[in-house]
């Protein structure tokens, strides 16, 4: 048994050194040094090892607590996607080293543009999130253009004397205030958005015009599903 937990502490280490991450402080097999070990994964775990923003899990945590907080609280939410236009034709054209580059270079702009309040994540191969709590609709459309022009003013350098320049399509929906919904309901309607932004040409945000008003009849269900209301909307 102890060669076995030493083998599994090696393992851990390895991956830690492999992810760039710090090794935990203090004297080996102390207790602080074991917590900083079992910190360390836990923030591996909720990363995206390309580009350090949260990964799916992580997103899909967060999603669901925000709208729930929402429901709450019926402070506004904003949930934007953002997916890098023609991405295969820069994998295609350049290699798929340049393609983790414009990835990278993406992440690198969100990160610079969004609060500290806010989750941004990578949630597939060229596709991206940003939770945004507490984000009024008044501001919605500035901050999805925001997000929009600081990736495509950033050149990505892909050579000694080359850069890339890319751009992105976002699409956004806000979580429906004092109703209990769901994280699916929300990125449907924000997939939506997206889908409209790439129809229409890509490098550009839609959003939704207003704060969605319209109860689904999923969203009533689990509403009045386990009550007694229930019976009055029959």
């Amino acid at each position: 048994m102890p060669e076995f937990d030493a083998l599994r502490v090696e393992q851990a280490l390895h991956l830690l050194a492999q992810s760039g991450h710090a090794m935990p402080p203090g004297a080996p097999g102390s207790a602080a040094w074991l917590q900083g070990l079992i910190d360390g994964l836990c923030e591996l775990s909720s990363r995206d090892a390309l580009t350090g923003l949260a990964n799916r899990r992580s997103f899909e945590s967060a999603l669901g607590r925000e709208i729930d907080r929402v429901a709450r609280s019926g402070e506004p939410a904003l949930l934007l996607l953002l997916d890098i236009d023609h991405f295969k034709r820069v994998n295609d054209t350049h290699g798929h080293a340049v393609g983790d580059l414009v990835i990278q270079s993406v992440a690198d702009g969100l990160r610079e543009t969004v609060r500290p309040m806010d989750l941004a994540a990578r949630i597939g191969g060229e596709e991206f999130a940003v939770i945004l709590p507490n984000c009024s609709p008044a501001f919605g459309q500035t901050v999805a253009d925001r997000l929009r022009t600081r990736i495509e003013a950033r050149p990505i350098p892909i050579g000694p004397s080359q850069t890339l320049g890319v751009t992105i399509s976002v699409g956004g929906a806000y979580a429906p205030q004092w109703v209990r919904s769901t994280a699916s309901l929300w990125t449907e309607r924000a997939d939506l958005q997206l889908y409209r932004a790439k129809a229409e040409g890509r490098n550009r945000t839609c959003l939704e015009p207003t704060p969605v008003s319209v109860v689904s009849p999923e969203e009533k269900g689990l509403l009045f599903g386990t009550s007694n209301f229930g019976e009055f909307l029959e």
